[in-house]
């Protein structure tokens, strides 16, 4: 799936959770989803899959912890 295609279904994906629905129309197909968990899933499945292809990595947050052992 390219990246087009990919952004198209996440917008769909977003507005379909937005509204409260649990199903998805994209390209002729119509996906039902079991529940708002499934569909959250589903979003960040693919906003992982768009940017890993859009060659955009993910920051990574490093931090000092520093303690006096009491």
């Amino acid at each position: 799936m390219d990246l087009e295609r990919m952004q198209a279904l996440l917008t769909a994906l977003q507005e379909a959770r937005f509204a409260g629905l649990r199903s998805v129309s994209y390209d002729g197909k119509t996906v039902t989803y079991g529940s708002d968990a499934e569909l959250a899933a589903a979003i960040r499945d693919l906003e992982g899959r768009i940017a890993s292809a859009s060659a955009t990595p993910r920051r990574r947050r490093w931090g000092t912890v520093a303690t006096k052992g009491l």
